[in-house]
């Protein structure tokens, strides 16, 4: 829930809050989620040639690729370096009448429910030993099947809050309390979702009030998650940058979800790489396909699109990287080291990373004058290097 005076120009963000958020692997089944998922994470998900192959779903935390990070490591030469972390989750496919049971629709759709953003993985390559579920590979259906199953079940439970409480907002009329009024404008931005997301249209898409993103993330709705959308290329067409079918699939999703993200990846060519023993052999196998992983790219965006960034703290004994959510004030990211910081915090020490960089070290940049000092409500930026001073007695530097 937002705080009580919340900044007329702060506008809340559709989703969950909180640092810890996570991102589901989504699509039909056979489309290469599990092979992407094995690769990305280095895990051992069963990849098999059947539908419904996982079924429960796997989780698993990938690094998130900073150079900023690197460069720091470096720099305090610190015996401990932990990087953000984005949480992955494999969940198995959906098929056609997933909102109404099919397959196991019912379950999957719970598992996405549990997710904060989503990996839509779609299939663009043709291999006769690898069966499509609805026969043969058409990716404009594929995309329409999986929207229209996340709409679906978003427009059958908004349907059941509407249906559980239509009688007593009738009973309440016109006047009422504070609380009936409320209760009231409620009920009726439901509707407003519900018509909405029934005449075909992701709640993400939508121009929604503050009030309104309120009442909306009380219920956690499918298709108010962001999407970023990974096209499986075959090995080959992803070194020559060419593929037939992603021509059709940006050209569905600038037409109905414009804006957002499509990053084509090679499942074969990223197991391949997976595989090899080291940094050397990879960066060779990379340089004779002629490609470079699409992995770093994939955990970026995806890491963005849930609106996380991370701050470094950074000393002779460790460099680290903690996550949090764009916009968060100082108080909010300190809470992420730990609470009796955040309840005590005085004040924070700053350091902007480009300017730590061109100094080349913090002696020199507060010899600059480029040490910032920020109250405990500060917004804090990405990238930001922060010593936090709090009344505990310690700082985390």
């Amino acid at each position: 829930m937002p705080p009580k005076k919340q900044a007329a120009d702060e506008k809340i963000q559709l989703g969950r809050p909180g640092n810890n958020l996570k991102i589901g692997v989504v699509g039909l089944p056979n489309v290469g989620k599990s092979t992407f998922f094995n690769a990305i994470t280095a895990s051992s998900v069963p990849a098999e040639n059947y539908p419904f192959c996982t079924i429960d779903p796997e989780e698993s935390r990938v690094a998130v690729p900073d150079e900023r990070f690197d460069w720091l490591c470096v720099q305090y030469a610190a015996p401990s370096r932990v990087p953000a972390y984005l949480s992955i989750i494999d969940i198995a496919g959906l098929v056609k009448g997933a909102a109404d049971g099919q397959g196991l629709g019912n379950a999957f759709l719970s598992h996405i429910n549990a997710v904060d953003g989503i990996f839509h993985v779609v299939r663009a390559f043709t291999d006769p030993d690898v069966v499509h579920v609805d026969g043969e590979v058409d990716p404009e259906r594929d995309l329409e099947t999986i929207h229209n199953e996340l709409r679906l079940k978003d427009t059958a439970a908004l349907n059941k809050y509407i249906d559980a409480n239509v009688r007593n907002i009738e009973r309440l009329g016109s006047g009422g309390t504070v609380e009936d009024k409320k209760r009231k404008d409620e009920f009726a931005i439901m509707v407003k979702v519900r018509d909405w997301v029934a005449a075909g249209n992701d709640v993400r898409k939508g121009t929604w009030t503050n009030r309104e993103v309120d009442v909306i993330n009380s219920q956690p709705l499918l298709t108010a998650k962001p999407v970023t959308y990974l096209a499986n290329v075959s090995e080959k067409d992803y070194a020559r940058k060419k593929n037939k079918f992603l021509p059709v699939i940006k050209k569905w999703i600038d037409e109905n979800n414009p804006g957002d993200k499509l990053i084509p990846f090679s499942g074969v060519f990223e197991t391949a790489l997976a595989a090899l023993p080291d940094d050397a052999a990879r960066a060779a196998y990379a340089e004779q396909q002629g490609a470079q992983s699409a992995f770093p790219k994939i955990i970026t965006v995806g890491y963005d699109q849930l609106s996380l960034m991370h701050f470094f703290t950074a000393g002779e004994k460790e460099v680290r990287a903690w996550t949090c959510r764009k916009g968060a004030k100082m108080t909010e990211a300190a809470r992420n080291i730990h609470n009796d910081i955040a309840d005590s915090l005085i004040q924070v020490d700053v350091m902007r990373f480009d300017d730590l960089k061109a100094a080349g070290n913090p002696t020199d940049l507060k010899a600059q004058g480029k040490l910032h000092i920020r109250s405990k409500d500060a917004i804090i930026e990405d990238g930001d290097v922060v010593y936090f001073r709090s009344g505990m007695g310690k700082a985390k530097k």
